[in-house]
């Protein structure tokens, strides 16, 4: 982290002077940032887009020596402990973040923040961007396979549909996440030319990277909820030939049983997942080979054409000779627009 922008962030402001002083929250939100039609329904505090105007990104240090009330809001947040720790009740919840740790707040997620010290320094990062949000980054994790689509589903909170994702820093305090949040931080406060457009592109990176490195931690399973797992494993690593009466044998259940068990747990049947773990293998070979889509098909286990093109159509919305024309024209673009 740059030393002046650290000492810029470790400086007392006039905010944090009254709450040091009082002890007490001390509003510095104007009217016109509450939505008070959301306020009044939700019986709390529902902040708009008012903090954007001209940005997409808004980023601010939180005041600290006083604790902050209840509240939701029409954007999305991530809360980055730059230093210290701090404690926060999300969806009522306790949570605890240390240093280096980073929480995502959906939109409409209720969440209050308790009082920080002079050496905690939490960094709220807020953007509107609709089409990110906590079951995008599901889909994209999602991609990897089904398996990974289970435990995702199994590890995410929830609570009244709204949910929040934690990423906690690593041993050393240095992983690819918080480099990249020190670097939105930089140049945001570092006030640079383009430093709209740079951070914009930083925060795409921060997303991938926090997929690449999500650690999933799925909650206690049941018995049924391990075979199915496993069921679900043999199809990340075997999607090409594997059938369920291969399974049942393997397993020694009854193909039918295993059928219904599969579609209790998983939410879907036990072929849409196997075409679903094809989907995901073959589009990954259309849009990064010049591989004959006929050949992809046999690769991945799919014989007939009609069948492949349909439920590529309906999984991505778009054809194989589309998406991979997209993808070459990604690769040829010039990166900047001047």
């Amino acid at each position: 982290m740059n030393a002046e922008i650290l000492d810029y962030l470790t400086r007392i402001n006039p905010i944090e002077k009254k709450q040091l002083k009082s002890k007490q929250f001390h509003n510095d939100i104007p009217n016109s940032a509450v939505n008070k039609n959301l306020t009044i329904e939700l019986k709390t505090p529902v902040l708009n887009n008012y903090y954007f105007k001209n940005k997409d990104i808004f980023v601010r240090k939180h005041n600290r020596f006083a604790p902050y009330p209840t509240h939701a809001h029409e954007f999305l947040e991530m809360n980055y402990m730059l230093k210290g720790q701090a404690n926060e009740v999300v969806n009522g919840e306790s949570v605890h973040l240390g240093q280096g740790d980073l929480i995502l707040l959906d939109v409409g997620c209720r969440h209050s923040i308790g009082t920080l010290s002079k050496e905690d320094i939490m960094i709220n990062i807020l953007f509107r961007d609709q089409d990110i949000n906590i079951d995008m980054l599901n889909e994209l994790r999602s991609n990897q396979s089904v398996f990974y689509e289970f435990l995702v589903n199994r590890a995410v909170k929830r609570t009244n549909q709204k949910s929040y994702l934690i990423f906690r820093s690593d041993a050393n305090g240095n992983s690819e996440i918080q480099v990249t949040l020190d670097h939105i931080i930089e140049e945001y406060f570092g006030s640079k030319p383009f430093a709209n457009a740079i951070i914009k592109d930083y925060l795409s990176i921060l997303f991938i990277q926090i997929v690449r490195n999500y650690k999933i931690k799925a909650r206690p399973t049941t018995v049924s909820q391990q075979l199915v797992m496993k069921l679900l494993k043999e199809i990340n690593r075997n999607y090409q030939n594997i059938t369920l009466d291969k399974l049942a044998k393997k397993f020694n259940y009854n193909k039918n049983y295993l059928s219904n068990l599969f579609k209790q747990e998983v939410g879907k049947t036990f072929s849409d997942a196997l075409t679903q773990e094809r989907l995901i293998h073959a589009r990954t070979m259309v849009t990064s080979t010049t591989m004959p889509i006929a050949d992809i098909m046999e690769s991945v286990g799919i014989s007939n054409k009609k069948f492949f093109y349909d439920k590529y159509k309906a999984a991505y919305h778009t054809t194989p000779g589309k998406d991979r024309s997209a993808a070459e024209n990604k690769k040829v673009s010039t990166p900047f627009n001047l």
